[in-house]
């Protein structure tokens, strides 16, 4: 099938637009996971000036055992915290990933029929089965990807409910280790 220059040209542009799309939703997603880093890691130390002022001011065994316990539970929550973060940075990330990819097929389709349509107006009579089956094929894919789409969001729900309910156990289990203490 020919394609005039113009056509080419379009087909290019867009293809770039959406390329600096995804490059920049790679940046800002590499961003905020820097800025959660450097969080992190200064919160890291200033908790472990804190601990070591802490740990030398400690004048018998009984203080370092409850330093001890003391510290070990800001540590866990902040770890169980940010690992939270990490993982919903990712996940709106690939969220924003996934939306791009999805209004590059729907264009896609879109411009698929448009093109069958054209199609069928110049085609040789008795060529109406092959184009209506070449369509109920593109209809079918579609299904299957929606499907699939529908799948990948729900697995996404379920990862996210059993990532909190991790972070809930792991903090609780170590509140009902220092109570029990």
């Amino acid at each position: 099938m020919y394609q005039a220059p113009e056509n080419l040209v379009e087909m290019n542009k867009a293809n770039i637009e959406t390329a600096m799309k995804f490059a920049g939703i790679a940046l800002e997603g590499a961003e905020r996971m820097i800025e959660l880093q450097l969080k992190a890691a200064k919160a890291a130390f200033a908790d472990s000036v804190e601990g070591a002022k802490a740990i030398a001011s400690v004048k018998d065994l009984q203080q370092l055992a409850a330093l001890n316990d003391n510290l070990a539970q800001p540590s866990i929550e902040k770890a169980t915290a940010y690992a939270r973060n990490v993982y919903d940075v990712a996940t709106a990330t690939q969220a924003e990933f996934n939306k791009i990819v999805e209004e590059q097929v729907a264009e896609f389709n879109k411009q698929t029929v448009a093109a069958l349509d054209k199609m069928v107006k110049t085609a040789p009579a008795g060529s109406e089965l092959g184009i209506a089956t070449l369509k109920s094929s593109i209809a079918a894919v579609n299904s299957a990807y929606d499907n699939l789409s529908k799948v990948a969001k729900q697995f996404t729900e379920v990862t996210q409910s059993n990532m909190e309910a991790v972070a809930k156990q792991a903090v609780s289990g170590v509140k009902k280790a220092k109570k029990a203490a």
